[in-house]
Parts: C-alpha cells; sequence; structure tokens
C-alpha cells in the first residue's frame, strides 16, 4: 500500500473518522474514501451501504469490480444517568456491540455494586467527558430527568453530530428542555434531532422495557440513519 495512504488511514482510524480503502481490483489501485465523500453512481451506492453495514467485501459497479475495505468505529453509547433504566440498558447495549459508559455524579447511584462490568464514572460529564469527547459515532442518552446534569452532554451531542441523541422525560419536561437548549444558544434544527421522549413508541412500562426501547431506536440510528424519526 501507498505509505502516503497507510498514514492518511491510520489518521482516521486515530481520530475515528469512517472510511474506506478503495481497490480497484483490476489494476490494483487504492483510494481512501471518506464516509460523505464524493463518491457518485453504483459505485456511491455501495460505498454508502457499506459505510451503513459496516462490512467489507468486493462489489461490481460501473462494469468494474472493487473491494471495500471498511473502517468504521466502534459505536460508543454513553448514558448519562446511573438509573434503572441504565442498569438495564447498559448490559444490553454492550452484548450489542456498543461501547457503553456510564456517567453521573451522584455517588449514590452510582456505585459498582449497581453496575458491574460497567465503565462507569461517579463525576460531572462536564469532567468525565474531557478525554473521550462526544463524537459522531456516540450515542448520548439523557435519562437522569436532572438538566444540571442532562442538559450539557446533549448540547455537546447535538454540536458533535452524534448519530443519536435521546432524553428521558415527558412532552411537558422537553418543552422546558427547549426553551432551556434555545437560550443556550441551539437552533431548532439541532434541537429537533433529540429523541424526546425517548425510545421507540412500543407501550414500554418497566426500566428494562423502557432500556429496549431506546436501544432500538440506537439501532435504528446507527443502521437506518435516513428512516424518518418519530412524532
Amino acid at each position: 500500500m501507498d505509505p502516503h495512504l497507510l498514514k492518511k488511514l491510520n489518521e482516521a482510524r486515530r481520530e475515528r473518522h469512517a472510511v474506506i480503502m478503495l481497490t480497484d481490483l483490476a489494476d490494483g489501485r487504492n483510494r481512501l474514501v471518506k464516509k460523505g465523500g464524493p463518491v457518485s453512481g453504483e459505485l456511491g451506492e455501495a460505498v454508502e451501504k457499506a459505510f451503513r453495514t459496516g462490512k467489507s467485501g468486493a462489489v461490481e459497479a460501473e462494469g468494474q469490480r472493487f473491494f471495500l475495505n471498511v473502517h468504521v468505529p466502534a459505536p460508543r453509547m454513553v448514558i448519562i444517568g446511573a438509573v434503572h433504566i441504565s442498569q438495564a440498558l447498559a448490559p444490553m447495549a454492550t452484548m450489542s456491540g456498543f461501547d457503553v459508559r456510564v456517567i453521573d455524579p451522584r455517588t449514590a447511584f452510582a456505585t459498582p455494586e449497581r453496575f458491574e462490568h460497567v465503565d462507569l464514572t461517579a463525576d460531572w460529564p462536564e469532567d468525565a467527558l474531557k478525554e473521550r469527547p462526544i463524537d459522531a459515532f456516540t450515542a448520548l442518552v439523557a435519562v437522569t430527568h436532572d438538566p444540571k446534569i442532562d442538559d450539557w452532554p446533549l448540547i455537546s451531542a447535538l454540536k458533535a453530530e452524534a448519530f443519536y441523541v435521546g432524553a428521558l422525560g415527558s412532552r411537558k419536561t422537553h418543552a422546558r428542555r427547549v426553551e432551556r437548549l434555545m437560550e443556550a444558544g441551539l437552533s431548532e434544527a439541532e434541537i429537533g434531532r433529540i429523541d424526546a421522549p425517548i425510545g421507540a413508541d412500543i407501550g414500554a412500562q418497566s426500566p428494562e422495557e423502557i432500556a429496549v426501547a431506546i436501544l432500538a431506536q440506537v439501532i435504528a440510528a446507527l443502521r437506518k440513519p435516513s428512516q424518518p424519526r418519530k412524532d
């Protein structure tokens, strides 16, 4: 491989950018394609599908064969709030392939006994997320019901264009949240990306059912990003 391309690939992986090493199987030439890069036609469709599925493989487009070597960062889930829903959601999300982290400054909730085998941080999100900030491959799930804890990571996730942003609360609670976020300088379009009330509309009642509803919507946002959002 061209050393220059290899350097660019390694940089992209370090910075958690999604890229594909595109190889023309007829002549062996390589090029690096970033997500959203200018690739059109049948090949563009194949590239878009590869980014969505995260699967490498050979494809045929415009009468030529290419190999798409996909490098997509592992999806993360940051859960704000060490509550009952989080206790159910964290292991389910981990089993589904997410790198899960639970953050809550309330030490009465954020205890190792309640979150065994979970990356748990008993600190304010502003401090906990300094070294591993939210990025485009992060799902942000805010479930504390406390704006002093939830609002900052929600704003950060929207600015970072996290692939999923959801927050617990009734429509009335969310209306007040919208007012606060607009006062913080976010646009209606940015705030409109928040899934609230959080989770797929499956009539969930228990913390475990709500966790299932949240995980379903996170997976849909990751794998089917163009699907319409619920009302």
